[in-house]
């Protein structure tokens, strides 16, 4: 499916600059990215450039930022962003919002990739303003995931009048580790049961297989023998919402928050994308499954992406190591010689100095 302007929110490109709204375009149609990704992109620019108009005084100084208007930035005000103008953007993440390092990241990496696009694609600048600027330092944490015993756990909590329905979409997570946005857009039809088999549209309008183990198909197949038939407003949709409409992402979000805390792992950090996480790592550590197979089954567009679930590995075999009841164990000491004591070697040495 082509995504266009027509398809995006509208409000977004209302508040955009002329420059902003040709980057969104480009993004979506010539770099198939996905709409709800192009929207952060847009969120990001907004958010600058209602700080560029603020520090070079285009409003005043009082005016919220919510209500800072930068639809009216020309082009010219666009390509006459410097590099001061970002670094002192980059302050005032930090000093006024308070954003943590991986928005920080995020915001910096959104700047970057619309600069270049105006200086390579556009060429209406010689030199973007990016140009060397260093990305925020960002601590590679390992992911939360839930252990074989947790996921047993939270399939077992799952009760109800939605419970074949609640049951399948977990299911799915845990045993296929796709996106929420995957998920929720999975038709009847995408569902294969003679080739054991699901499509799925990822990012960028990319569309995969993933293969169904039989705790998937049963899932499903149960599922469909109580999916509402009458009175649908989208008779595609394989997942429906109680309005007999396709679950929305927030409805999906709300059930397994529900049944994390069920089993006491309601917490912070533990969500929908956890899932994923839990079902790439089961199927690395318990099913000997090849890194590079991992990769395409979670629609990762670059080996790199995966390979946390290897370093995951490396660290429960340091922790295992760290754990051997040895591992605190030191050498007692041995007594020091007396000054008059020679090793062997130490006598020998000496006897042949006197013998020279």
């Amino acid at each position: 499916m082509a995504y266009s302007l027509k398809n995006f929110h509208k409000e977004l490109l209302e508040q955009s600059p002329q420059l902003v709204r040709d980057y969104l375009q480009h993004q979506l149609t010539v770099r198939a990215r996905s709409p709800l990704t192009v929207e952060e992109y847009a969120r990001d620019l907004i958010t600058f450039f209602r700080f560029i108009k603020k520090y070079h005084q285009m409003v005043p100084a009082e005016t919220p930022d919510s209500e800072i208007v930068v639809s009216d930035l020309t082009d010219q005000d666009v390509l006459g962003v410097t590099r001061r103008d970002v670094l002192e953007f980059m302050n005032f993440l930090v000093t006024e919002r308070h954003n943590s390092v991986n928005t920080r990241l995020r915001k910096t990496t959104t700047l970057r990739r619309f600069y270049q696009y105006l200086t390579d694609q556009r060429q209406l600048l010689r030199e973007s303003p990016m140009q060397a600027m260093e990305s925020p330092k960002h601590k590679k944490s390992l992911p939360k995931y839930l252990s074989l015993e947790q996921s047993l756990e939270l399939l077992n909590a799952v009760d109800g009048p939605d419970k074949e329905r609640d049951y399948c979409i977990l299911t799915l997570f845990l045993n296929c580790g796709m996106r929420l946005s995957e998920l929720v857009n999975i038709n009847v039809t995408d569902v294969r049961h003679q080739a054991s088999c699901i499509r799925i549209i990822g990012k960028g309008d990319k569309e995969r297989i993933i293969y169904l183990n039989q705790a998937c198909l049963e899932a499903i197949d149960r599922y469909l023998a109580v999916r509402p038939k009458d009175g649908l407003k989208d008779r595609d949709a394989l997942f429906i919402s109680r309005q007999h409409k396709r679950i929305s992402p927030k409805t999906v979000q709300h059930i397994v928050k529900k049944y994390l805390g069920a089993i006491d792992l309601g917490g912070p950090g533990y969500s929908v994308h956890k899932l994923r996480h839990t079902a790439a790592t089961l199927m690395y550590q318990h099913g000997d499954v090849d890194i590079r197979v991992l990769k395409d089954i979670l629609g990762h567009e670059n080996l790199g992406t995966t390979e946390i679930y290897t370093h995951l590995s490396s660290k429960q075999m340091e922790d295992a190591a760290n754990s051997n009841p040895l591992a605190k164990i030191k050498p007692k000491s041995r007594p020091v010689k007396q000054s008059n004591e020679l090793d062997f070697d130490e006598s020998e040495m000496q006897d042949e100095k006197q013998r020279e």
